[in-house]
């Protein structure tokens, strides 16, 4: 693996554009995302808007952390908030397939109850161009973000939407805590890391 001198930083709200594309780019294989809209062209008018729904505010909180050649993003809420539910369920039941739109609902329903109780950092996504994958950009998103929680004493919570990743997530101290699956839809794993 090809180590970059990448660094990692906040997003301006002129970069999230930038953020976006390399989720969207990162995501194009991802289980749920393509459940969601099976057809590229489906897929590629529709997750850069789901993307801005789950986790746009995050620019707000300067918690849209970007590597400094924009081609990966982590894109986390802090403690108390929250991803724009109603803009999420709107892009959603005007774009998903409708076979496939209640289990969908039903997924992410699921995955809002299975957050943590206690005030934590949730990570809506985080992805690498593919293009730029295999060279520590991921783990480096990863640890910027980490590091704060461990500072603040924070409890960090994801959702693996692809088992592949879980091993990488599990390097970074986070555990599964669970497993949802809905009808015909992808397994989700969330998992929760504890403060070191």
């Amino acid at each position: 693996m090809t180590q970059l001198s990448v660094e990692v930083r906040s997003a301006t709200p002129d970069e999230l554009p930038h953020a976006v594309a390399a989720i969207v780019a990162a995501f194009v294989a991802d289980p749920p995302a393509r459940f969601a809209w099976p057809s590229p062209h489906d897929y590629l008018q529709a997750m850069p808007v789901a993307t801005h729904a789950f986790a746009g505010s995050c620019v707000e909180f300067g918690t849209a952390y970007v590597s400094t050649d924009l081609r990966g993003a982590a894109l986390w809420l802090p403690p108390g908030a929250q991803a724009d539910g109603d803009a999420l369920d709107k892009v959603f039941r005007a774009t998903v397939k409708r076979e496939h739109l209640d289990d969908l609902l039903a997924t992410f329903e699921r995955m809002e109850q299975s957050h943590p109780r206690e005030p934590h950092w949730y990570l809506p996504q985080i992805g690498v161009d593919p293009a730029a994958q295999g060279q520590g950009i991921g783990a480096k998103l990863m640890r910027h973000a980490l590091t704060r929680c461990d500072r603040e004493g924070a409890l960090a919570y994801l959702e693996a939407s692809k088992p592949q990743n879980i091993p990488f997530y599990e390097s970074h101290g986070f555990q599964a805590v669970g497993e949802i699956q809905v009808g015909a839809g992808p397994l989700v794993t969330p998992m929760l890391r504890r403060p070191c």
